[in-house]
């Protein structure tokens, strides 16, 4: 699963050149090429501010923007590692609150890929390397940093002490490196446990629970060591030190109550940085996550489709996110036919993400996932129509796929559109509506 990262900066774009080639890739995971590459770079990651570490199969970058959200409301300088970029790699590395800037990022990724040598370190090994070198330099209060696959093998585990860890909705997905069943996917995002690290949870099924238990670690999981309620417009969250109201979540659908909640739940089972109930209110409606339930504003692309028509971005992938994504368009769109734009790496399972929006859906068309392996739009569509969505075709693209829902629905009911199936899609749609990530 090499990323697919290009840059205007020249500079950078030489390094993200350099960065490309790797190997092994994706393909083999495990701690020690990261190990050996952060010894030859002076160990930054036993230098960093107080770490907060996210696992999960959805939601753990929204959990993150909301632990952001919160540091940064309590006047606190921030660093957070997250992947994949959407449309700029800079994405990935934000320094005290703001993105990496280029004249910084071309030489930090200089310095790793030189000092890498021949151990073969991957895409994402150096990317962490040189996340942890910039945090490590850089003054901050806290670090927020998103496992990128599973845990316990992840290049982000080799952070010894973090203040907090946490795991957010589990659900299927990777099975070739995480194994095919929620124990097993458990287990691996269960090991960014620490000894003596408070690990923060969802609520799961039993079964999933003795799993994640047997990490060997404090878990203060949902239900048992705190809880949240929605009533009303508010968020109520519990646990032993009392309750916190906020607003909801302004990050569209029905699971971003949750994924706040464990948030705040990280943040109130730490002793490291102190963070005020206002500052957890605040993150309510100060978190930013792109290309999650983002609905689009006026731009070229959205200027495609009759006037009036909401146009939805999540980058989904998965049956759990379709059964999140489900959720919120009948929300959002109660009242509006929902056209389907669908784009899907080649190692994802569009039954399983389309299955439980098949009755929202008024039509389908699908298009290719530019860079990258995917489902040819032809075998796509076809495996949409076996759920009995209507499929409208293909498209080359997502204006040309727009083109035709425009055609579609000219002089209709009020519709909306929803774009779906890849991160890697969803950058492309951010750049070319003018809606860089920042």
């Amino acid at each position: 699963m090499a990323d697919f990262a290009i840059s205007k900066n020249p500079a950078v774009q030489r390094q993200l050149d350099r960065l490309t080639l790797l190997s092994p890739g994706a393909d083999i995971l495990g701690l020690e090429r990261i190990t050996r590459l952060l010894e030859r770079v002076g160990n930054p990651h036993l230098r960093l501010p107080p770490v907060l570490h996210v696992a999960g199969t959805n939601g753990k970058g929204s959990t993150c923007a909301f632990l952001r959200a919160a540091l940064e409301a309590a006047g606190l300088r921030v660093h957070v590692y997250s992947s994949p970029h959407l449309v700029r790699f800079n994405e990935r590395i934000r320094l005290a609150g703001t993105l990496i800037d280029d004249d910084a990022l071309a030489p930090l990724l200089a310095e790793v890929l030189d000092a890498g040598g021949h151990i073969g370190a991957s895409f994402f090994e150096v990317t962490t390397a040189a996340a942890f070198l910039a945090f490590a330099r850089t003054p901050a209060d806290a670090c927020v940093i998103e496992v990128g696959l599973g845990g316990r093998l992840d290049a982000t585990n080799v952070v010894p002490a973090p203040i907090a860890t946490g795991i957010a909705q589990l659900g299927i997905d990777h099975q070739a490196f995480l194994g095919d069943t929620l124990p097993q996917i458990a287990r691996e995002k269960a090991g960014i446990a620490k000894p003596g690290v408070p690990l923060v949870t969802m609520r799961y099924a039993p079964e999933i629970a003795e799993v994640v238990a047997a990490a060997g670690v404090p878990v203060l999981a949902q239900g048992a060591a705190w809880d949240y309620a929605v009533e009303g417009d508010q968020l109520t969250y519990r646990d032993a030190n009392g309750a916190v109201t906020t607003p909801l979540p302004t990050l569209s659908g029905p699971h971003q109550p949750g994924n706040l909640a464990l948030a705040i739940a990280m943040l109130r089972h730490q002793n490291a940085v102190a963070i005020p109930d206002t500052a957890l209110a605040a993150a309510a409606t100060g978190a930013l996550w792109p290309a999650r339930m983002q609905r689009l504003g006026e731009g070229p692309l959205t200027a495609l489709l009759p006037a009036g028509t909401p146009v939805w971005l999540d980058g989904g992938h998965n049956a759990a996110a379709g059964a999140a994504i489900a959720g919120t368009v009948a929300a959002v769109a109660a009242d509006r036919p929902c056209h389907l734009v669908l784009g899907m790496l080649a190692n994802k399972d569009p039954e399983g993400l389309i299955a439980p929006l098949a009755g929202r859906l008024a039509s389908v068309t699908t298009v290719p996932v530019p860079g990258h392996a995917h489902h040819a739009p032809a075998e796509l569509a076809a495996l949409v129509a076996r759920l009995g969505v209507p499929v409208t075709g293909t498209a080359e693209n997502v204006p040309a796929a727009l083109h035709l829902i425009a055609a579609r629905i000219a002089g209709a009911t009020p519709s909306a559109v929803l774009i779906l199936g890849s991160l890697y899609l969803a950058g492309v749609v951010l750049e070319a509506n003018g809606e860089l990530p920042d």
